[in-house]
Formats: C-alpha cells, sequence, structure tokens
C-alpha cells in the first residue's frame, strides 16, 4: 500500500484545540489527538516576537492524506495563527512507517 500521511502537529493556547479540530475535520481529517502541554520561553522570546506567551498549550496531532496537508496548513494558519487569540504554530511530519490497522483507514475503498 503506497499511500502518503503526513502528521500535522498544531500548538495552540488552552482552549483552542477544538477550533484546530473543526478547521481539520471541515478539510477531510477524520480527527486527531489533543495533548494538554505546558510551553516555556525566554524573556528575551517574548521581547523578540512581542506577544505575551500563554504557558498552557494544547498540541493536536491530526494525521492526514498528503492531498489535503497545504489546505489545512493554510486554514491554519488564517483561523488560529500567530494572529488569532490561539496563537498557534503549525509544523508536519512525514509518515515514514506505520501499522497496517492504521493504513487501511486510508486505503482507497474497493467497488464490490
Amino acid at each position: 500500500m503506497d499511500i502518503k500521511l503526513y502528521n500535522i502537529v498544531a500548538i495552540v493556547n488552552d482552549g483552542y484545540s477544538d477550533v484546530v479540530m473543526d478547521i481539520a475535520k471541515d478539510c477531510g481529517a477524520r480527527g486527531g489527538t489533543i495533548i494538554p502541554a505546558n510551553g516555556s520561553v525566554t524573556a528575551d522570546a517574548m521581547k523578540l516576537y512581542g506577544i505575551g506567551i500563554h504557558p498552557e498549550k494544547e498540541i493536536v496531532l491530526i494525521l492526514v492524506k498528503e492531498d489535503i496537508v497545504q489546505i489545512i496548513l493554510d486554514k491554519l494558519y488564517d483561523k488560529a495563527g500567530n494572529g488569532s487569540d490561539a496563537q498557534g504554530i503549525f509544523f508536519t511530519l512525514p509518515v515514514t512507517h506505520a501499522s497496517d490497522n492504521l493504513l487501511m483507514q486510508y486505503a482507497p475503498k474497493e467497488n464490490n
């Protein structure tokens, strides 16, 4: 099975994971995993970016097929990025190996 999957990682302020998941699902993602987290940053970084840093974060992991990665990222940047209250940071990681039961979820459906 040759399916290209990517893990979209979204790090947002606490309470904004639902915004991320709604955007991703509207673009075709099936779901994701939300992990509570705490951020840390130096005072120099706060001055550099000119924003207050909220230590309470949520990390959202969303596994998607390659064809919708950029669509999701564009909408995340627009709706939950640095200019929003979510102050999101987003990046992707290629999935090079996955269990068969996971890959089966993304395989094309056969017509019977």
